[in-house]
């Protein structure tokens, strides 16, 4: 069962406590009897859910926002902060879109353009890209070039060339950082610092704790996306975090 069905449960759960809870008072007062049945108590509040339906979408929307908040609660500020350079769009904006993404994730390469569209549409937009080479044995290294390129200030020209080469090899990367315009010798030296590394490891551990499994997944203001939902939703969450 995935977690949305799980969502879906636990929200009709609640309501139907709670509904139980504020129907079977209003029962027992409204009543001059002292016993019922769980029947009749479970027929009021189906039907008062039935008379009711805008509540169970309302009640999703609040659990998850719930839940996106207790997820970031305690590391928000350093998922939104970027490896130096490591931005695409606006590096001031006032609206932040976090993107955990695979150099291998075929999903991934379909949202380029969709990310595109959308810092072309949105001059306050910061994208903060977090390397999460969990797809195959090379993107590691894709991912150490491309954090290698953000340190050298052409983090956009290797994202974009990286994906346009196709998987990730020795090959195409090499073909990336060239097309970059990458200093290699100083990239090589910044692949071997440590640091980038434990940042791959620490997106490794953002991922977990935020619960997303795979690439893409994104964080726009409370809101937490994973897979290729498309540009139209990443817009709406877009506003509703610019909105606050």
């Amino acid at each position: 069962m995935n977690s949305r069905n799980w969502t879906v449960l636990t929200v009709v759960g609640i309501v139907l406590a709670l509904g139980a809870g504020l129907l079977v008072g209003r029962y027992w007062h409204d009543s001059d009897r002292t016993k019922g049945n769980r029947a009749e108590v479970e027929k009021i509040v189906r039907e008062y859910i039935l008379d009711h339906p805008e509540i169970l979408p309302q009640a999703m929307e609040n659990l998850q926002k719930r839940e996106n908040a207790q997820a970031l609660s305690g590391i928000s500020d350093q998922v939104h902060a970027p490896f130096p350079g490591a931005v695409l769009g606006n590096p001031q904006g006032k609206v932040t879109l976090v993107e955990f993404t695979d150099f291998a994730c075929t999903f991934c390469r379909q949202s380029v353009a969709e990310v595109e569209q959308l810092i072309a549409a949105n001059p306050d937009l910061r994208v903060v890209v977090r390397e999460l080479p969990i797809l195959s044995p090379q993107s590691a290294n894709a991912a150490k070039m491309a954090l290698a390129a953000a340190e050298q200030g052409k983090y956009a020209a290797f994202h974009n060339a990286m994906y346009a080469a196709g998987q990730p090899s020795p090959e195409t990367i090499a073909a990336a950082a060239q097309a970059a315009g990458l200093d290699m010798d100083r990239a090589n030296k910044t692949i071997a610092d440590p640091r980038l590394e434990a940042e791959l490891t620490r997106n490794v551990e953002f991922a977990r704790r935020l619960g997303f499994s795979g690439t893409p997944s994104w964080i726009a203001g409370d809101a937490l996306l994973s897979g290729a939902v498309g540009k139209d939703r990443l817009a709406e969450a877009i506003e509703a975090a610019r909105k606050g």
